[in-house]
């Protein structure tokens, strides 16, 4: 008796929290199924996960080594190493004509890393924030885990698939919000937003006390006009941003965070409680990765050529209708004509075609059931191969 009671005493002992209990990120189940039908053989084109196919840029590769053959890599600031802060603030005025003091920018456990600094700096929990579907899940799960309510709010063609601030107030009138996030380029549409679009977002928060919070992870990978930074519009957004996407440093983990003034002090505590700082050799090898941007530039173009490939194929093979691919390296794709279970789409046509994507409900619990998200970061041959698998198994 006594010890069926110990043992039901530590059963509940080891009860997870409520707010642990956020959806999986599928993109990750999806990567794991295709890893299962590969260790048996099988050959499968990942277009699931939204990583570069390229490593890290050379120099920054290289600036690693140097560091390593030191030997010593020792905890940095809280804020990060201040070169690299200084070097990204110089990125500001190059790449935007936009100044930005570096007191202003903090290093970041890449851009999940910058959201959770951002949100526990920026919310209380009970506080109820606007992401608009589709958009990257984590932002829901992560404001969920903190105890914060997103707020989804839909998008629609008649935009362009972008937040409006007409719709932003609407939401904000039936209850009150404390803060909107936005991505532009978007995930998982690709979507951007015009220098016109944002500014006026951003005036109709403001005008609402709404904390304005800009994605900016997929700034470079812009196709069809310049991406527009937050930053150089009010000094009161915050920017999240990362060496992730553009200069394709996935697994190094580092981001960065362009801040108002008063919240430094405040995410600098934060960071020193939660991780003390970011890993040193990352932030090294980051700093140095704006040397490689020539490369870079090249990686770009093959995404461009990637995106012509699959917006001229998929239609061939019947998947005739996706959002705007404007930016970032993902195209979201409308296959309602087959399936009202994008889940299920994926999986079967990971098995039967051997292509992996993600399935829409991923991004989108309303109307994701009907779209899938197709990452075009690897190479051209893939592509191509990609777009006869799928056409040969939808005839």
């Amino acid at each position: 008796m006594l010890e069926a009671t110990l043992r039901d005493r530590a059963k509940s002992l080891l009860t997870a929290s409520g707010r642990s209990n956020v959806p999986p990120f599928m993109v990750m189940d999806v990567m794991a199924a295709a890893a299962r039908i590969e260790a048996a053989g099988g050959h499968v084109i990942h277009m699931e996960v939204g990583q570069p196919a390229a490593s890290a840029p050379r120099p920054a590769i290289l600036a690693a080594h140097a560091a390593l053959d030191i030997g010593r890599i020792d905890y940095t600031s809280a804020l990060g190493i201040p070169s690299l802060r200084e070097r990204i603030a110089r990125h500001y005025r190059e790449t935007y004509g936009c100044a930005v003091d570096a007191e202003r920018v903090v290093i970041s456990t890449g851009s999940s890393g910058g959201f959770i600094l951002g949100f526990l700096a920026l919310f209380e929990p009970g506080d109820r924030v606007a992401v608009t579907v589709p958009g990257y899940p984590p932002y829901r799960h992560i404001l969920t885990a903190l105890g914060c309510e997103p707020v989804l709010i839909e998008t629609s063609s008649e935009n362009r698939h972008a937040l409006t601030g007409e719709a932003l107030l609407s939401a904000h009138r039936k209850t009150p919000l404390k803060g909107v996030l936005v991505g532009s380029p978007a995930n998982p549409t690709g979507t951007m937003m015009s220098r016109e679009a944002l500014t006026s977002l951003m005036a109709a928060a403001e005008s609402a006390g709404i904390r304005f919070i800009s994605d900016e992870i997929y700034h470079g990978l812009d196709y069809a006009f310049p991406a527009v930074t937050a930053a150089e519009l009010s000094p009161d957004a915050l920017v999240i941003n990362s060496f992730s996407k553009y200069f394709c440093m996935t697994g190094w983990r580092v981001g960065w965070m362009v801040v108002p003034e008063p919240l430094v002090r405040p995410i600098e505590r934060l960071q020193q409680n939660l991780a003390i700082s970011v890993p040193t050799l990352s932030q090294i090898a980051a700093e140095a990765a704006f040397e490689g941007r020539a490369e870079m530039e090249e990686i770009k173009h093959g995404y461009q050529e990637n995106r012509r490939i699959l917006i001229e194929g998929l239609p061939k093979a019947g998947l005739d209708t996706f959002l705007p691919a404007d930016g970032a390296f993902y195209l979201y794709a409308d296959v309602s004509k087959f399936t009202s279970d994008s889940f299920k789409f994926a999986g079967e046509m990971l098995e039967k075609a051997r292509v992996a994507a993600t399935p829409g409900v991923d991004f989108d619990p309303i109307h994701g059931h009907q779209f899938m998200r197709f990452s075009y970061a690897r190479s051209a041959d893939e592509m191509r191969e990609a777009v006869v698998r799928i056409a040969q198994w939808l005839r």
